[in-house]
């Protein structure tokens, strides 16, 4: 799931990930290669096979880590969305900018939406966090 902030789009990080090297499978599907095409009468080297086992082991970890930095960030931005409720912000709206007072906090597949009360009356609905510009 991507995490936007005030102002800003960023990536999602799960496709970053996917596209910077090889994923836990894939370790998994090299070292199982290894094991069942070595030959018997040489046998692996024991250190190699566990400083394979400690890259395993440190692969997981970072992984988890991303896992709980990313449900962190979620957190984040929530948190950010509710502080927003009875502010007046700058949204970027399609033809420009407007200006009105955050009424509403909802969430849509993860990432928060805002309803913006303007001050010509009207409703502004599914609000994302980077279209606003200003919070005032």
């Amino acid at each position: 799931m991507g995490v936007e902030s005030i102002g800003a789009v960023l990536s999602n990080p799960s496709t970053d990930l996917n596209r910077a090297g090889l994923q836990q499978e894939d370790f998994l599907k090299v070292l199982l290669a290894q094991l069942s095409f070595q030959d018997p009468l040489k046998p692996m080297d024991n250190q190699e096979f566990m400083a394979q086992l400690a890259q395993f082991s440190a692969i997981e970890q970072t992984r988890q880590g991303n896992q709980d930095i990313e449900s962190m960030l979620t957190l984040q931005v929530a948190n950010q969305a509710v502080s927003l409720l009875g502010h007046t912000v700058e949204v970027n709206a399609g033809a420009g900018t407007q200006v009105g007072e955050v009424t509403t906090v909802g969430f849509w597949q993860g990432l928060p939406v805002l309803t913006v009360h303007t001050a010509d009356g009207s409703f502004l609905t599914d609000v994302g966090l980077s279209q606003i510009s200003i919070v005032r």
